[in-house]
């Protein structure tokens, strides 16, 4: 794996940054949950701390058998250690000798309908020695295609986005597809969001191992941006975290009385395991949580409690589970889309 060099060292966190980023990764679950559970109307989320040997730990919270939500994990961690993770040192060298800091929150929520779509966030920072960088982003996995429930998602974030760079949804829209796409599959896992890693404010946006993929084509096109600040990046962290319920609350609202038929059940647990295959096969968050030791339970909170697996499935021809093959799995321009659009 290989990643975007960059030319110059990052200027120094702040010195209480610890504090502060722990601060707001713990808030942030507590907003999100609270949030959730006023959205689901009967589930309650049940919490885990859990502490690691070799220094750290975390809170998880699941909810299982919600109104709305099958079941859902919130998860806040923050480890520390003298090892770094093999998958650490292929992407950053330069952090080898020092001891490491990593924090972040992560979300992953399966409904019971069909017609709500699975959704994921998270929001992440990492320190070791003179490195340190900022990562995360949220993406929507629908079953069922509705052109403007992607369209909100992203306008979303896009608002979020444009409040601190105007070139950064237009990277992490495209990095965000690029990474959450099954390469055995040939497909992306749903509508994408943002994605965003290595954030420690200078060089280019595109960070990742896709040299010839959209995103880096894109950003090598924007060349070096203005550089940012350690508190510029913690602040857009901060607003990206915090747009995730008015993107998806609405989308909630609109579908959660919405009937489904067996068949619409059993499609939408045979998608579910694309989400399955994405979390065990790719995932970094899932590599980095076992590489680090951390505790299973909350590492593979994000798998659906029930999910089903169909030889050879092809969709028939003209039906919604066609369409969500056909646009839905194919990067669009959700952002910009309008009603006119719709096949509907």
């Amino acid at each position: 794996m290989t990643v975007t060099p960059v030319s110059s060292k990052p200027a120094a966190p702040p010195s209480d940054s610890r504090a502060r980023i722990s601060a707001f990764m713990k808030s942030l679950q507590d907003s999100i949950c609270e949030n959730l559970a006023r959205i689901d109307g009967k589930g309650e989320f049940k919490q885990d701390m859990w502490e690691r040997p070799e220094g750290g730990g975390g809170r998880s919270r699941v909810m299982t058998g919600g109104d709305v939500f099958e079941q859902g994990g919130v998860n806040f961690s923050e480890v520390q250690g003298e090892t770094l993770p093999p998958s650490i040192l292929k992407q950053r060298p330069e952090a080898a000798g020092h001891g490491f800091y990593a924090t972040g929150t992560s979300m992953v929520l399966h409904p019971h309908n069909p017609f709500i779509p699975t959704v994921h966030l998270n929001y992440r920072y990492f320190e070791a020695g003179p490195v340190w960088w900022f990562g995360g982003g949220a993406d929507l996995t629908p079953y069922y295609p509705f052109h403007e429930d992607a369209a909100h998602f992203h306008s979303t974030f896009k608002q979020a986005c444009d409040r601190y760079h105007g070139e950064y949804y237009n990277v992490f829209k495209r990095w965000c597809d690029e990474y959450f796409y099954l390469k055995h599959r040939q497909e992306t896992r749903g509508v994408g969001g943002l994605f965003f890693d290595y954030q420690d404010g200078r060089g280019q946006l595109y960070r990742g191992p896709n040299p010839d993929g959209g995103a880096a084509a894109y950003s090598n096109e924007l060349g070096d941006v203005e550089p940012r600040s350690w508190d510029d990046l913690f602040n857009f962290v901060n607003t990206c975290g915090h747009s995730f319920i008015p993107a998806y609350e609405p989308i909630v609202d609109r579908r959660r009385n919405t009937e489904y038929t067996e068949r619409q059940r059993n499609f939408q647990l045979y998608r579910r395991g694309r989400y399955v295959e994405f979390n065990l096969v790719y995932d970094r968050g899932t590599i980095f949580g076992l590489q680090t030791n951390g505790r299973t339970e909350s590492i593979l909170m994000s798998l659906p409690p029930l999910v089903r697996w169909e030889y050879g499935y092809t969709p028939e021809p003209g039906t919604p589970e066609a369409e969500l093959y056909d646009t839905f799995l194919n990067p669009q321009d959700w952002a910009n889309w309008s009603p006119s659009e719709s096949k509907a």
